[in-house]
C-alpha cells in the first residue's frame, strides 16, 4: 500500500513570510506561468492532486502579506491544459453559492481535464467573507445544514445525464436521448431546483469529494460524503485519535475505511543538512511581522488580541467561538495550552502553517516522518504545503519523494488518468 500526496499550492508559499524572502517573487501570485510550471513539477514527481484553497474576502492585512490570488476553478482549467495527469482540486463555498453553478462549473472542469476535478467544500466561516454578500454569517450548524442539501443537489444535478444520453446519430437526427436527461424537482430547505444540468455527465461521474472541517458537524459530514479529507494535527497521538474516529464512522452511512482518505498538513523545511533546514526555518521566522501573527491569532478568535503583550500567554479567559472555525480554534488553544506558549512564540509556530505541522530536516528526515504517520495509524497520505514556492516544491519532489519511492511508499509512475483513479476509487 503506497500513500497519497497532495501539493497545497499558495501563492509564494504557505509560511506568512514567504514573500518577503529573497527566493520568492511574490509579484508573481497572479502570473498564470508561476502556477503553470508549479502544476508542471508536481505532475513530475507523480503527486495525486494540487489543491488550491479560497475564500471570498481578503485574508487578513494586505500591508503586511501577499494576498490576492486567483479565482480557482478559472486557474484549475488553465493548469489543466498544460498537464496530463495531476488531480485538480477547487475549493468552493456552499454558503454563497448556488449548487446549479457549482455543478455546472465542476462538470465542466472534469471535462477541460479529462476526469481530473476534484471538489473542497467548505462552508466559510469568516464575518468578512458574508459582509461581501450583504449578509450575516449563518451559524456553524445552518452552515453545514446547508452544505448537506447543497451537496446532495449537485450529486443530482451531474447524475441527471446518464453516461450513455448522447447518441450523436447524424442520419436519424436523433443527439441526446432525452429519457436518459432527466430533471430534478428538488424542493428543500434552502434550495429549489429544477434540473438538469446543462453539461453532460462529467468523466468522473462526479468529482472527487474533499472536505477540511474537523469539528464535530465536521466530521459527520465528511463520514457521509467526503472521499479525501484535508486535516490538521500537531501531534502522531492526535492524528491517530482523529484517525480512528472518522474512519470509524463511516459503517453508519454503508462506507467502507477506504473509500476515505485523510490527508493531514505537513510543511516541510527541506535542506541538505539538518543545521541548513533548521537555517532556513530561522531566517522565514525572522522575516515575521509580529503585528501581521496578532491579527491573525484575533481573526481565528474572534478577539482582539493586541494589547496583550507578545512575551505573555493567551488570555486565560480565551474561548472558541462556536460559530468560527471550531477546529482550528481547539487546535491553536491545545498546542498553546499544551506547550506553554506566548503569544509570540505562538506566533512562529502558526507562521509556518496556521495550525498544521512544519517539519524541518533532511529529505530522508522529512521522509521518515512521513512514514510513522503513515504506518502507524495516523494518515493515508498528506497534504503537502512548502514553505516556499516554486523552491520549496521543486525540492519535495526532487529529494523527498525519491526517498518515499526507494522505500515503496509512493508510485513511481501513473497508475490512471483520473482524479478518482489516483485515490483508487471507482467512477462515481
Amino acid at each position: 500500500m503506497t500513500m497519497h500526496l497532495n501539493a497545497f499550492l499558495m501563492g509564494v508559499g504557505h509560511h506568512e513570510a514567504a514573500w518577503r524572502h529573497p527566493s520568492t517573487e511574490p509579484r508573481r501570485i497572479t502570473d498564470i506561468r508561476h502556477y503553470q510550471d508549479l502544476a508542471r513539477t508536481a505532475e513530475r514527481g507523480k503527486l495525486d492532486s494540487i489543491f488550491l484553497a479560497d475564500g471570498l474576502a481578503l485574508w487578513g492585512n494586505a500591508r503586511h502579506n501577499a494576498l490576492g490570488g486567483l479565482e480557482p476553478l478559472t486557474l484549475l482549467a488553465a493548469l489543466a491544459t498544460v498537464t496530463d495527469h495531476i488531480g485538480l482540486i477547487a475549493t468552493v463555498s456552499t454558503t454563497y453559492n448556488e449548487p446549479f453553478h457549482v455543478a455546472r462549473k465542476l462538470a465542466s472542469l472534469d471535462h477541460i481535464s479529462g476526469g481530473r476535478a476534484g471538489w473542497n467544500i467548505v462552508t466559510s466561516a469568516g464575518e468578512a467573507e458574508a459582509a461581501n454578500f450583504g449578509l450575516t454569517r449563518p451559524s456553524h450548524g445552518v452552515r453545514y445544514h446547508r452544505a448537506e442539501e447543497f451537496l446532495q443537489v449537485a450529486i443530482n444535478l451531474w447524475d441527471s445525464w446518464s453516461e450513455d444520453a448522447i447518441v450523436a446519430d447524424r442520419r436519424g437526427g436523433v443527439f441526446a436521448d432525452t429519457t436518459k436527461i432527466r430533471p430534478l424537482d428538488h424542493e428543500g430547505t434552502h434550495f429549489k431546483v429544477r434540473g438538469p444540468l446543462n453539461v453532460q455527465r462529467p468523466p468522473q461521474g462526479r468529482p472527487l469529494l474533499v472536505q477540511a472541517g474537523s469539528s464535530e458537524d465536521g466530521k459527520e459530514f465528511a463520514a457521509r460524503f467526503a472521499e479525501a479529507v484535508f486535516t490538521a494535527q500537531q501531534t502522531l497521538p492526535d492524528a491517530q485519535e482523529f484517525y480512528a474516529d472518522l474512519k470509524g464512522r463511516l459503517h453508519s452511512y454503508g462506507r467502507e475505511p477506504r473509500e476515505l482518505k485523510i490527508l493531514p498538513g505537513v510543511s516541510p523545511i527541506i535542506g541538505s543538512t539538518e543545521r541548513e533546514a533548521i537555517r532556513l526555518e530561522r531566517d522565514l521566522e525572522e522575516l515575521i511581522i509580529p503585528a501581521y501573527g496578532v491579527q491573525q491569532l484575533s481573526n481565528i478568535f474572534g478577539v482582539d488580541l493586541s494589547d496583550h503583550p507578545l512575551d505573555g500567554p493567551l488570555p486565560a479567559d480565551l474561548t472558541q467561538n462556536p460559530d468560527g472555525q471550531q477546529s482550528r480554534q481547539r487546535l491553536v488553544l491545545d498546542l498553546a495550552r499544551r506547550e506553554g506558549l506566548s503569544i509570540g512564540q505562538l506566533i512562529k509556530r502558526l507562521a509556518g502553517g496556521r495550525g498544521h505541522r512544519v517539519v524541518a530536516g533532511t529529505p530522508e528526515q522529512i521522509a521518515d516522518q512521513l512514514q510513522e504517520w503513515f504506518e502507524y495509524g495516523g494518515a493515508d497520505g498528506f497534504n503537502i504545503m512548502p514553505p516556499l514556492l516554486p523552491g520549496g516544491l521543486a525540492d519535495f519532489v526532487d529529494y523527498v519523494v525519491p526517498e518515499l519511492q526507494i522505500r515503496g511508499l509512493f508510485r513511481k509512475e501513473y497508475e490512471s488518468r483520473t482524479l478518482r483513479g489516483h485515490y483508487g476509487l471507482e467512477a462515481a
